[in-house]
């Protein structure tokens, strides 16, 4: 059964704007979002709220009446990326070929990743203490342990596959994401494509070492940049 959609999504973290708004408060909350996804993206969720707030050209007391935590704009920040994925292994858990779902899935992750320099630290960052954040990243985990297990048992996904086996693509897919849109995108196919092609059941293919020992939520730790 494909993963339920959550009722409680990050966005509900004073992600979006409260409808009558005066226009400047909305350009400053957008302006928050904006700097605190370029700055986590390059440094990790660690980077300071003053830091956040110098980036948006906004006083720390703004960011405050927007985001009174620091888990709330984290969260805001990071929501949509996380909603995209977890949306991107259901629809492939309702795809009637699961060796398809699962290819499906792996390339629009990977096209995201490649596309926004956040997606990484959004999904490979640091994690933030908010309920809604590790609800939707248990929920992505779920979902891929589910659609591993469909494509194992058509026998067309090798016995030895471990849903850690996509952390691991995903960590190789972030060390594309530094060059030009086109190199990016370019680049994450054809690793996805190599990737894929290892993952295919044959006959007396060797088996691979014991998986390591990875969990999206395990690997919340970017290399940090100081300002």
């Amino acid at each position: 059964m494909p993963v339920q959609p959550s009722r409680n999504q990050s966005s509900s973290a004073a992600g979006t704007p409260v409808r009558g708004q005066r226009a400047d408060a909305r350009h400053n909350h957008a302006q928050l979002l904006q700097a605190a996804r370029e700055a986590y993206a390059l440094n990790g969720t660690d980077v300071p709220s003053s830091t956040i707030a110098r980036r948006a050209g906004v006083g720390a007391a703004t960011l405050y009446r927007h985001f009174p935590t620091r888990g709330s704009l984290i969260a805001a920040a990071f929501s949509e990326q996380l909603t995209e994925c977890v949306a991107a292994l259901d629809e492939a858990l309702r795809d009637d070929d699961p060796w398809r779902g699962l290819c499906s899935a792996l390339a629009k992750v990977c096209r995201m990743q490649a596309e926004d320099r956040g997606f990484s630290a959004a999904f490979l960052g640091e994690s933030p203490d908010d309920p809604d954040l590790h609800r939707e990243r248990a929920r992505a985990e779920a979902g891929l342990a589910q659609l591993v297990q469909r494509a194992k048992n058509t026998g067309r996904l090798r016995k030895d596959f471990d849903p850690s086996d996509v952390t691991l693509l995903l960590l190789a897919n972030s060390g594309v994401v530094r060059q030009s849109p086109e190199a990016s995108l370019a680049a994450s196919r054809r690793l996805l494509a190599y990737f894929l092609q290892s993952c295919r059941a044959t006959d007396g293919a060797p088996s691979l070492p014991p998986p390591a020992p990875l969990r999206l939520d395990d690997l919340y730790g970017l290399p940090h940049r100081t300002d």
